[in-house]
């Protein structure tokens, strides 16, 4: 790959934290992230000739068959993060309970993740990817279940990682989204996407058609006005079609049907990450009735409704479903 003095993700994360001790190890948090999603890159790659396709035959705590590689994913991240020396907790979704990490006495910080998401797309080599909220551990504060259940407005920065064409990392703090792409020769990241802004225009939306059959009537007419007026981009991996919609403008919807009122994505896995990483590029997120990021969570493994993007055609969108 040809960088032609492209700066690194090391080196941006050094030059932009430096001199703020409140988020003081942050990047380490970073690097480890990085570090766990080149090594998932190289599961992900050698896939099939690993003989690693397909599920372990197990289900986990969201009551979802487990793929291997989501399996393999989840152990890379947790050891990588428990090991960054700046990490107090690590919630996952492939794990029922959170991982606390021996020996942190100091602030910290708090990681929650779903490891690889897409998994019904990993056998027929579809773009997957890797989500990861971040919050800030109080000195002092005792690590437990409870502690966890943090607002998704707390959080100081969010990431996400797409397994695709190329793998690209995106990193949010406040005000400032900036994309990175992994030399997969050198396995360093790169910069390749700085000041990312969601579009002014929405040429897409992205949602699952057959689930329309299940919807209330509400959310039927919000659905059928986004058909009417774009393009549909639908790929069935949360974290590719929102990566998409990001650098080329729309809106995600995985609202809430009469079946499952309470939605189908993680809050505090999916939802509140990308949410976070929708507001800071100039979008925003919603469960069809409040704020993402407002939403005070119950449970580690909450599910929620999402639809988020274009700001302007998300608010009209969820005025619809909600009846304002």
């Amino acid at each position: 790959m040809v960088t032609g003095g492209k700066t690194t993700l090391q080196e941006y994360v050094e030059a932009e934290w430096q001199n703020k001790s409140q988020i003081q190890g942050l990047n380490a948090v970073i690097l480890a992230i990085a570090e766990g999603s080149r090594q998932v890159q190289q599961q992900v790659q050698q896939a099939a000739l690993a003989d690693a396709l397909g599920t372990t035959g197990e289900t986990n705590v969201q009551g979802e068959i487990v793929q291997r590689l989501d399996e393999a994913s989840s152990s890379i991240f947790v050891e990588t993060l428990s090991t960054s020396g700046h990490v107090a907790a690590i919630g996952c979704e492939e794990i029922e309970d959170p991982v606390i990490v021996d020996g942190e006495t100091g602030g910290g910080f708090i990681v929650l993740m779903d490891p690889l998401d897409g998994s019904s797309n990993i056998d027929v080599a579809v773009s997957i990817g890797s989500i990861f909220g971040i919050w800030k551990k109080a000195p002092g504060e005792t690590v437990n279940d409870d502690s966890l259940l943090k607002k998704g407005n707390e959080q100081v920065a969010a990431a996400y990682v797409v397994y695709g064409s190329s793998t690209v990392l995106v990193l949010a703090t406040q005000d400032a989204v900036c994309g990175f792409t992994l030399d997969a020769q050198s396995g360093i990241y790169y910069e390749t996407h700085p000041n990312i802004l969601i579009p002014d225009a929405c040429p897409y939306y992205s949602t699952n058609e057959g689930n329309s059959k299940g919807l209330d009537e509400p959310t039927k007419k919000a659905i059928a006005l986004l058909r009417d007026k774009y393009s549909q981009r639908y790929v069935g991996s949360l974290v590719a079609d929102f990566h998409r919609n990001l650098l080329k403008g729309g809106i995600f919807a995985y609202p809430a049907d009469l079946n499952r009122r309470d939605g189908r994505l993680r809050l505090m896995y999916e939802a509140n990450p990308l949410g976070f990483v929708a507001e800071q590029a100039g979008g925003a997120a919603s469960t069809g009735y409040e704020r993402i990021l407002d939403v005070l969570p119950k449970e580690l493994h909450q599910r929620t409704p999402l639809i988020l993007g274009n700001k302007d055609v998300v608010e009209s969108t969820v005025s619809v479903i909600s009846g304002d």
